[in-house]
């Protein structure tokens, strides 16, 4: 099955600047390991040294968060689209007070 999976900006280094690369896979694990065999840069961004996708790798087929799916057993139809949402923590510091 055709794959479509949407690449954020930040990593868009790691793929050529291709803000979407099409793979042939039928589930979510598969989809991103063609992914990352084609752009091995990519790898540690994305997976531990023990090959476990990172916890801050946030994954979506479609418009589901494949956490609530069967995350990286999720089946995949032709045509459906995955998103990588690289999580992003950051502080604003103590709150002002007047």
């Amino acid at each position: 099955m055709s794959v479509a999976i949407q690449i954020p900006t930040p990593l868009r280094r790691f793929t050529d600047e291709n803000g979407e690369v099409t793979v042939e896979a039928a589930t979510v694990g598969e989809a991103m390991s063609a992914l990352v065999e084609r752009y091995d840069a990519l790898r540690p961004h994305l997976y531990t040294e023990e090959g476990k996708l990172r916890s801050f790798v946030n994954l979506f087929k479609n418009d589901d968060d494949v956490r609530f799916l069967e995350r990286e057993q999720t089946p995949l139809r032709d045509g459906d689209h995955l998103t990588i949402i690289p999580s992003i923590a950051g502080g604003a510091g103590q709150e002002r007070r007047l």
